[in-house]
């Protein structure tokens, strides 16, 4: 007996699905990075025999307040917490600019009646420029 002869298929791999797998990865990954943009210039800056600028100069004052009710203007703490001293501390470090940015800190148990002393010196010496900092509250969830 004399059998028909089948012809064997050809093993291989269907690369089809495959190639879906992979576009898709790469879509994610070009998709979820993040570029950092780096400049790896190297600049030669040129020299100069001038001064450098003094660190006197005020760009704006800071008046902090701690728990006690004593003051600080820009690093520098006053020997009183009296309105007459703060306003002269503000007015020597201002130099008669009331343009510049008057930045009150306080701390959360500071009596308000530091607070508010510190806004009105800042009122009477002519301010506009007011600003008192604060935190961020935590969200609850």
């Amino acid at each position: 007996m004399k059998f028909k002869r089948q012809r064997s298929k050809e093993v291989g791999v269907d690369l089809t699905p495959l190639i879906d797998v992979v576009f898709l990865l790469l879509i994610f990954f070009m998709v979820s990075t993040t570029f950092t943009r780096e400049s790896h210039l190297q600049v030669e800056l040129p020299e100069a025999s001038g001064e450098p600028a003094s660190p006197a100069e005020v760009q704006q004052i800071d008046v902090v307040i701690n728990a006690d009710g004593q003051y600080i203007l820009n690093d520098r703490t006053l020997v009183n917490n009296r309105r007459e001293t703060l306003e002269r501390g503000v007015r020597e470090l201002a130099e008669g600019d009331n343009t510049l940015p008057f930045i009150i800190t306080a701390d959360a148990r500071t009596p308000h009646e530091f607070v508010v002393r510190a806004m009105d010196v800042a009122g009477r010496l002519g301010f506009a420029k007011l600003s008192i900092t604060t935190e961020r509250e935590a969200e609850s969830p």
